[in-house]
């Protein structure tokens, strides 16, 4: 089994706190780093304004590294998927409106301007920089009509993509710049979720014999009970043809990122937990994902330590919610996660997991909306996680952000492609030489 080193980082507080017990297996006793006290009277509300990147203006990278605007002009590119011939796919996608008054009260919050609720293109776009001169030449439509779609997946000739409320599978040929052949319902899954809780990512295990598909939840904290959470908070698991399902992990409110720690078996996850229990609770996290592990949602969080919202419910599965392995900052939207396998990029990012976070809502000051890194060494984390590209916020004061980066996904070239939905644009980060 692998060995984990428990770390913790708040970025509300930046304090960085370790727990350098190793161990072999998760023990579920361990408590989770000092956290304040949880207040359910909070309410905050402070939603991003959106204003773009002006002209010559770009994100921020470490001495060393460049950035490179790889494509523009899309529609909330919010995740992407590079298949073996380096065409680069594009899933264009965004949070629906459930009806007009949840429009009208959208508009009037301000989360129409930093999230483009409503407008979902509902589409998957193919680029292609067949002259590798870092700029796409090819643009497609590869697939249309898929609701929400998010994570997709190539296994052989069969080209699989996850909506909000299905996975599909489709007939693929190499090389093809878009799916002409009709696509399959494998499996329904629930459609939407609390908070824009609609994405819904895949992962295929090393020879291809099962799937994982990410669910959040349908509420903040099962506030709708839980008859609306079944199947969901889940990482569930599949055969290739929709059969077979169970749950993989629980307790898990939105996973989206996934990905297998480099030289080993193990799944990791981003997790965007919970809000409304002050502003420097609940922290998102990476965490490796136990095989019927239990992560907490919506009893406990960050190991054993109770929501008072669900006070005396089920302490039996507070007692067993796993600590999480790296916690990322209070309400950041830790959503994007790429372990980097490339060599490209100097030492100390080789194997470790950049992780994109999308921005805060639920906090007076604004957190997220950059890209971190963790150190990974071993397939196990060994610090904290630190800046890696920033500069998405225009003018904290204002809440004015230029864009929000989500998924960030590992060129063949060993560059990082992040998709900044807000500003419809995909930024390329390379390492000079």
């Amino acid at each position: 089994m692998t060995v984990f080193l428990r770390a913790s980082f708040c970025v509300g507080a930046a304090l960085f706190l370790t727990n350098c017990a190793h161990r072999s297996t998760p023990d579920t006793s361990t408590k989770a780093p000092a956290l304040p006290a949880p207040d359910p009277s909070f309410k905050v509300e402070r939603y991003s304004t959106v204003v773009g990147w002006p002209e010559g203006k770009r994100p921020t990278a470490p001495e060393g590294f460049e950035v490179t605007r790889y494509a523009d002009g899309l529609r909330n590119p919010r995740w992407t998927y590079v298949l073996p011939n380096g065409d680069v796919l594009v899933a264009e996608a965004s949070s629906e409106f459930k009806s007009e008054q949840d429009k009208e009260e959208s508009i009037e919050s301000g989360k129409v301007r930093s999230q483009n609720l409503g407008h979902s293109a509902n589409r998957i776009t193919l680029l292609r920089d067949a002259d590798h001169d870092g700029t796409p030449e090819v643009r497609e439509v590869f697939l249309e009509g898929v609701k929400q779609p998010l994570g997709m997946l190539l296994l052989g000739d069969r080209f699989y993509v996850a909506g909000t409320d299905a996975v599909w599978r489709y007939p693929y040929t190499a090389g093809e710049t878009s799916l002409k052949a009709p696509g399959e319902k494998l499996l329904e899954l629930p459609a939407g979720g609390y908070n824009n809780h609609w994405t819904r990512n895949l992962l295929a295990n090393a020879d291809g014999s099962k799937l994982y598909v990410s669910v959040g939840s349908a509420s903040n904290v099962a506030e709708h009970g839980l008859k609306e959470e079944e199947r969901r908070a889940n990482i569930l698991e599949i055969n290739p043809d929709g059969t077979g399902e169970r749950i993989y992990a629980s307790g898990l409110r939105n996973p989206v990122g996934m990905g297998w720690a480099p030289g080993t078996r193990t799944l990791w996850t981003a997790v965007n937990e919970r809000d409304d229990l002050g502003e420097d609770l609940v922290p998102d996290y990476l965490t490796h994902v136990e095989d019927g592990g239990f992560y907490g949602w919506p009893y406990a969080y960050f190991g054993a330590n109770e929501d008072p919202r669900m006070a005396g419910q089920r302490p039996d599965l507070v007692a067993k919610t796993l600590v999480p392995d790296v916690p990322l900052g209070s309400h950041t939207a830790s959503l994007g996660l790429a372990f980097y396998e490339a060599q490209a990029f100097p030492e100390k990012y080789r194997g470790g997991a950049f992780i994109g976070q999308h921005g805060s809502w639920n906090r007076a000051e604004l957190s997220g909306y950059k890209v971190v890194f963790v150190p990974f060494k071993g397939g196990k984390p060994t610090g904290p996680p630190e800046d890696f590209l920033t500069g998405f916020i225009a003018d904290a004061a204002q809440a004015r952000v230029h864009g929000r980066p989500v998924g960030v996904t590992v060129l063949p070239d060993g560059a990082l492609l992040v998709a900044d939905d807000a500003s419809n644009t995909l930024w390329k980060v390379t390492a000079k030489r």
